[in-house]
């Protein structure tokens, strides 16, 4: 089984099998990729021979064939034009000309698996599977940050060891390790190390440098960089490269790999029939297509190109109900004991599996008298819809890994190895269960559909709505629920005689529902934290201290977000064990009085200063001086490429100022800081902690600087 494969330009493949003595290569010159073209209107009396016979033609079509496919899964088998190419890069702009075609109509004629990578295309079509049978060894090349503008580096980092010097010492060494270790996967700070690492040879004359494993082709780049939105983030992509026989691994752009580890992505590899290196650039939504892809290609299903499933008509009313989301109920601001915390497990992924909701099945002809959809009357099929198929194996994967984690932590001696492998396969299938109902809502997903998004928002409502209506009937009192989790602690007003237990009740829930409710975790107490401007609870902010492991449970305040400089993080978490060890906002504020008195001694370390922010635009599209600004001028001012939706590191010099001189980047030489700015950032971080009690940051500061607001008594 090939853990990569390599297509050359002169249509020729390549086949890597690793192996324990090295990897082993096949060659092969039959490969021709294919698409498909096909009515639109499935009614409509379309001739496709004449678009055959203008593709016979065509000096980079191989063949053509009449076969019978279907081209969706609301229709049956009916005959398409399947076209074969000479090589993969031409397969779109073929499949384009379909388009064009004067003796049919615009709109007339469909494509089908056009827009698939290269290597997931040749395994899906030739039956490959391209999970390693013996395991990939690995090395790490990287540049500090100050090198990526050069067109030379002066440093390298190989294999954790850091070479410096000239242009031939660097090649030299990197190939000498490469030589020595032979990895089947290249892991790059930047992927750009590979066109560098070759323009450099070029300029020195090292005529026997090659990073690669076939001796005829260096490298190829597959993609230029890019910028892109999604859900209204700005994101950079990276150019992408490939060296024959190696897998590239780019660390600035992969989000598997960094999130998991190479066992989930090679656990995903087996799923979605995506090598290794494709797995690794690909986002949750790319991989979890490509799971849906292999299901509807074991269906004899074609893949649409573009996505033109258009929403089912609905009255305004039910239009109305279905436009909203999962059911919350507003925290409880303050603090609140012996709370205890319920989740349904993997509730969306359970209500596709559960209530068959798929876009195949979803408000079906033969059933469409039925209202099956609570609150939207959508019917759902009795036939089994194919995103069950692609779902359950990884819910119930998901549910046995996760069993497999507790009996290793709970023996005497746990093997850290199994349990890396594990958490990186588990932490893998949670992300594409997360992604899969969000996805059915996506406009370009493949084969999402509304009306799944909508019912799956109204199974989950009324499951809430259940859980809550039990537990409350049972003497729990809610202070708190949001989509699939929610919070209890015992009723005051209920005897403790009389109250159900709580675990008898998530065993009745899940029977009633069908999903697992699941305690996740007790805590000693729970602070919800009110939003900023208001005193209305914040929905996803909360801290509180697990009973019984010592440890904290935080979410949304500023030690879980991700800019917020680590001296801020650290003093915030200690102030929280202080709060817990006190209960006194007094003793925090001693705290809080002793950090910065610190920040003002110039004792903190810089680098516990660094903040870490996300470019949204170019340089020129900024019509404020933020600091974003002013860093991405001295970045400039250095020749250091900063690209919209990639992070720049700076710490605040001197806050006062709007120009460059603002802050400083994290690699140069910084000598001081604006104790007041990160002053500012801790009192904002301790009044999140002190929020629930009814502080804010004026009552801090006014507390700091013993400043006390006189009341109208005090004139009496």
């Amino acid at each position: 089984m090939p853990f990569t494969i390599d297509i050359l330009d002169d249509d020729r493949v390549l086949e890597w099998e690793a192996t324990a003595d090295g990897a082993v290569v096949t060659e092969r010159d039959d490969y021709t990729p294919r698409f498909y073209v096909a009515a639109r209107d499935p009614d409509a009396d379309l001739d496709l021979t004449t678009i055959q016979s203008v593709y016979d033609q065509h000096p980079d079509v191989v063949t053509t064939e009449m076969v019978t496919r279907r081209p969706g899964f609301r229709r049956d088998e009916e005959t398409v034009l399947a076209v074969d190419v000479a090589h993969i890069d031409r397969v779109t702009p073929l499949a384009r000309q379909a388009r064009q075609l004067s003796d049919h109509p615009v709109g007339d004629l469909v494509c089908f698996n056009v827009d698939f990578s290269r290597e997931f295309r040749y395994c899906l079509e030739t039956g490959v599977d391209p999970t390693p049978a013996s395991e990939l060894s690995t090395l790490r090349l990287g540049v500090p940050v100050t090198e990526t503008s050069d067109d030379v580096y002066g440093e390298v980092s190989v294999a954790g060891d850091t070479v410096t010097g000239s242009p031939t010492d660097i090649l030299t060494a990197v190939q000498g390790v490469l030589d020595a270790h032979d990895p089947d996967v290249l892991v790059c700070s930047t992927s750009e190390i590979v066109p560098t690492l070759y323009e450099m040879a070029t300029e020195a004359g090292v005529d026997d440098f090659s990073l690669s494993r076939w001796p005829d082709v260096d490298y190829q780049q597959l993609a230029s960089r890019s910028t892109y939105s999604s859900y209204g983030r700005v994101g950079h992509s990276p150019a992408r490269y490939n060296v024959p026989g190696r897998v590239i691994v780019d660390e600035s752009n992969t989000f598997f790999y960094g999130e998991t580890n190479l066992d989930g992505v090679l656990d995903l590899v087996s799923r979605s029939k995506k090598p290794v290196q494709e797995l690794a650039w690909a986002s949750i939504g790319n991989v979890l297509t490509a799971i849906q892809i292999c299901e509807a290609h074991d269906r004899g299903v074609l893949v649409p190109w573009n996505s033109w499933r258009h929403e089912f008509y609905k009255p305004m009313g039910t239009l109305h109900d279905a436009d909203r989301g999962g059911f919350i109920f507003a925290p409880e601001v303050g603090r609140h004991e012996n709370v205890h915390e319920l989740d349904f497990s993997s509730l969306y992924p359970n209500i596709i599996r559960t209530r068959n909701v798929s876009p195949d099945v979803i408000r079906c002809d033969c059933h469409s008298d039925r209202d099956d959809v609570p609150g939207l009357g959508y019917s759902i099929c009795d036939e089994r819809g194919y995103l069950v198929d692609v779902l359950q194996p990884i819910i119930d994967a998901r549910d046995e890994i996760k069993a497999a984690i507790r009996r290793e932590k709970e023996r005497d001696d746990p093997d850290e190895d199994r349990l890396t492998e594990l958490e990186g396969r588990s932490g893998a299938l949670k992300w594409i269960l997360v992604a899969c109902f969000g996805y059915q809502g996506f406009s370009n997903a493949k084969f999402g559909r509304i009306e799944c998004h909508e019912a799956i928002n109204a199974f989950a409502r009324e499951i809430l709505l259940t859980a809550k209506g039990r537990l409350e009937a049972g003497g729990w009192r809610v202070v708190h629920g949001i989509v699939d989790s929610i919070w209890v602690t015992p009723d005051p007003d209920v005897d403790d005689d009389d109250r159900d237990d709580l675990e008898m009740l998530a065993t009745a829930i899940t029977e009633d529902v069908e999903i697992r409710l699941e305690h996740e975790a007790h805590y000693d107490w729970v602070a919800f934290v009110p939003r900023r401007e208001s005193d209305a609870g914040a929905l996803t902010k909360y801290f509180g201290k697990v009973a019984g492991d010592g440890g904290f449970k935080i979410r949304g305040i500023e030690a879980r977000q991700r800019s917020t400089p680590p001296f801020v993080e650290a003093v915030q978490r200690d102030c929280l064990e202080r709060l817990d060890a006190t209960r006194s906002p007094d003793a925090v504020l001693d705290r809080l009085q002793d950090a910065i008195k610190r920040l003002h001694a110039g004792t903190v370390p810089v680098e516990q200063l660094v903040e870490r922010n996300r470019v949204s635009k170019p340089l020129e599209g900024y019509t404020q001086n933020t600091r974003n600004v002013a860093a991405l001028k001295r970045a400039r001012e250095q020749d250091l490429a900063v690209h919209p939706g990639q992070d720049i590191e700076y710490v605040v010099v001197d806050d006062e100022k709007t120009s460059r001189e603002r802050v400083a980047l994290v690699h140069e030489e910084i000598g001081s800081y604006d104790a007041s700015y990160y002053e500012t950032q801790l009192v904002r971080a301790i009044g999140s902690l002190l929020s629930p009690f009814g502080w804010d940051r004026t009552d801090i500061q006014q507390e700091l600087s013993g400043v006390c607001e006189p009341e109208l008594t005090d004139f009496g």
